[in-house]
């Protein structure tokens, strides 16, 4: 996979964690690119997780929650201390995570954000999350997704519908 290496899966082979990288086609017209991972990898949308970048206070955050549910940004701002959160512009979390909208890696990014990871991280053996591009998926355990971005965890999704 050294090809196809980016910051993501180089920084996991530095820190010497076990991952394995998923590649897929992704259509620019679908809509949500987590979902079309899902449907491309055959895996349930519970275990694949988008990385969004909020803004608590006016200070960019990662956000990682599963692609089947929405980001709850009064429990992110909660869960970082804060008051107030929104969602970052997308140019803006280009600028500071050094990946393009629909590819953003909560690893290895390129200004070092805080990160927090949904607790329902926990209920799977594996997740999975863009390995910093699009078409690219990284499935490594909870631990080793925490451990690699220095997430904190916090009940910060809730279910769509």
């Amino acid at each position: 996979m050294a090809a196809r290496g980016t910051r993501a899966t180089q920084e996991l082979a530095r820190l010497g964690i076990a991952h394995s990288v998923h590649e897929y086609s992704h259509r620019e017209t679908s809509g949500s690119y987590g979902l079309a991972a899902a449907v491309a990898l055959g895996v349930p949308a519970g275990q694949i997780f988008k990385t969004l970048i909020a803004s608590v206070d006016g200070s960019l955050t990662v956000a990682v929650v599963p692609v089947a549910g929405q980001l709850n940004l009064k429990a992110l701002a909660e869960a970082v201390g804060g008051k107030k959160a929104e969602m970052a512009q997308p140019a803006a979390a280009e600028r500071a995570t050094g990946y393009v909208t629909g590819g953003i890696s909560p690893i290895a990014q390129r200004k070092r954000l805080p990160v927090v990871v949904d607790a329902s991280a926990l209920d799977w053996p594996t997740v999975y999350c863009s390995a910093g591009q699009r078409g690219l998926q990284v499935e490594l355990t909870p631990a080793d997704l925490i451990r690699a971005t220095s997430a904190i965890v916090a009940p910060i999704a809730r279910a769509d519908g």
